[in-house]
């Protein structure tokens, strides 16, 4: 029992000799941090996304299309990742191993994972590949994915197993109130978690298009105007 313990504590120490811990954020202003500044500022230490709505249509904002605050000053392979948000309304989420396409009207374009969240009651907690495979997990599930079958293009989805009721983790997300968010990626294996609670694990055997390294970014939905703040980035890179 001695000897597991003594191994279980050199274990922990060696974890943590190989983790870095980077400030994204300065709290201050959006220093590292690129997208369109008349959607992205910095109010009372939050990043915060505004859209306005779109004069023809008051109930739709002036977006054409998703776009994100991307983060410049590095990129992620293994790393935990926890921060708060709040909500108004619309869509929205943190982009990681991510690629940057070429830039639309409004703004950056990103493509890969991203660890939803929303106004709404679907979609928090998911996995989702923005511009790419689409929903990899829905909220409460384990799963695999799989290269296409028989040389077909779509990704296969196993679900083999849950992680929590998905009813329950939503009545756990407070409404237009901070909620903190947790990403934990390590080799193909994906982990989100809201409030302390799983909401998605994820295993991505597709290794053609699994992203393994890519940047980090916050988004904006096009939808109706919105508003959506984050806090308290906590990036801890594992080796």
């Amino acid at each position: 029992m001695k000897l597991h313990l003594a191994l279980a504590a050199l274990f922990a120490a060696l974890s943590f000799a190989s983790a870095e811990e980077k400030e994204i954020f300065n709290g201050k202003d959006l220093t590292g941090w690129e997208g369109n500044k008349d959607l992205w500022s910095v109010q009372d230490g939050t990043i915060t996304g505004k859209t306005p709505a779109d004069p023809a249509n008051p109930a739709k904002s002036i977006l054409k299309h998703n776009t994100f605050l991307v983060w410049k000053a590095g990129t992620v392979s293994d790393f935990v990742l926890t921060f708060q948000y709040r909500i108004e309304k619309g869509n929205s989420g943190v982009q990681y191993r991510s690629k940057e396409l070429n830039a639309g009207e409004n703004g950056p374009i990103i493509s890969g994972y991203q660890a939803d969240f929303e106004a709404g009651k679907t979609y928090s907690g998911i996995l989702y590949e923005e511009r790419g495979r689409g929903i990899l997990a829905k909220r409460g599930e384990k799963t695999v994915i799989k290269p296409a079958a028989d040389g077909g293009k779509k990704t296969v989805v196993e679900v083999t197993g849950s992680v929590g009721d998905s009813s329950a983790i939503q009545a756990s997300i407070k409404s237009e109130e901070w909620n903190e968010y947790r990403i934990v990626a390590k080799g193909n294996h994906v982990q989100h978690f809201i409030n302390g609670q799983q909401t998605i694990d994820v295993t991505d055997e597709d290794a053609a298009n699994a992203p393994k390294e890519g940047l980090l970014a916050l988004q904006i939905h096009a939808g109706p105007p919105m508003v959506v703040q984050f806090k308290n980035f906590k990036l801890v890179e594992t080796k």
